[in-house]
């Protein structure tokens, strides 16, 4: 019999109310030290604060806001298997772009896809002209040339990738159904961590604070179910929540990204479908990774 691992919720923000038994770590005071991005050594300071506190078995890890989403590093590097494994990231941006000040929610996948323990970075499901010619210069293209990271992208004009030479890491559709169909269509044994933006979903699906992209729920769940038992951990952020920033740039760089006010009213209006949708990705990331536990004891 193989227990189930309960969820972990890293609690900066306190806008994940569900699974109610789900783990928990207090981490409100990091909040705004941490939030959108932070110089390295903030990220090393925060590492060395909760390594420790992090239990050393658990299911799918909830961060709140997709604003924390270079947590997701730190999740990802303390992966222990015997062989290399691919990370997915279904994300409505890249989350490789150029940041100047350390590490932030839209620069992480750099680093990860260097990690000698990854094989490959596959970004799933973009939408945002972070990745368009204009946008070009500010992605880091080394793990783009090396073949360790594939962008793909819906609807985006990457024609200038092709020109560049990075043709081959850059996979463009006009409809999600024909990108899922072709991703999982080649995807081999390799085990795999997946990472869950929800501004990778359609507005109609939930409501986050960040752009978004135009994946259906159930498309999410076909990835889910196409990882089971080779599934080795799992991530979601994208929650929606508020925090108005002390730190001058960090109020300057979300300034520039557009991120809309939410008037109370409204935030409880879209946290709901959140919680709701939480819980049929957690259902279906807990099977997932059930069959891969099992598995392992196979072959033991």
């Amino acid at each position: 019999m193989i227990d189930a691992l309960q969820p972990l919720v890293l609690d900066f923000d306190r806008s994940v109310s569900k699974p109610e038994s789900a783990t928990r770590i207090d981490l409100q005071h990091w909040q705004e030290s941490v939030r959108f991005g932070c110089p390295l050594k903030v990220y090393e300071r925060f590492v060395r604060y909760l390594a420790p506190l992090m239990p050393a078995r658990h299911g799918t890890v909830l961060m709140g806001s997709g604003d924390y989403h270079h947590v997701s590093r730190f999740l990802i590097e303390r992966i222990r298997t015997d062989r290399p494994f691919d990370v997915i990231v279904l994300d409505n941006h890249p989350d490789n772009m150029r940041f100047p000040f350390g590490i932030h929610c839209g620069s992480w996948v750099r680093g990860v896809a260097l990690l000698p323990q990854v094989r490959h970075v596959h970004v799933v499901g973009i939408c945002s002209s972070d990745i368009g010619a204009r946008s070009a210069w500010s992605n880091y293209w080394l793990p783009l040339l090396r073949g360790r990271l594939t962008y793909w992208c819906l609807g985006v004009d990457v024609g200038w990738a092709r020109r560049a030479g990075l043709g081959n890491a850059f996979r463009r559709y006009d409809e999600p159904d024909a990108l899922l169909r072709e991703f999982m269509d080649e995807r081999d044994a390799v085990p795999v961590y997946l990472s869950i933006d929800k501004d990778v979903f359609a507005e109609d699906v939930v409501r986050t604070n960040w752009d978004q992209g135009r994946l259906a729920a159930g498309h999410a769940l076909a990835v889910i179910e196409s990882l089971a038992g080779r599934l080795i951990g799992s991530d979601i952020t994208g929650e929606v929540s508020v925090w108005r920033y002390r730190t001058w740039w960090k109020r300057w760089l979300s300034a520039l990204d557009d991120q809309p006010d939410i008037a109370p009213d409204r935030l409880a209006q879209w946290q709901e479908p959140q919680q709701q949708l939480n819980l049929r990705l957690l259902d279906a990331l807990a099977q997932a990774t059930h069959k891969t536990l099992a598995a392992q004891m196979e072959r033991l």
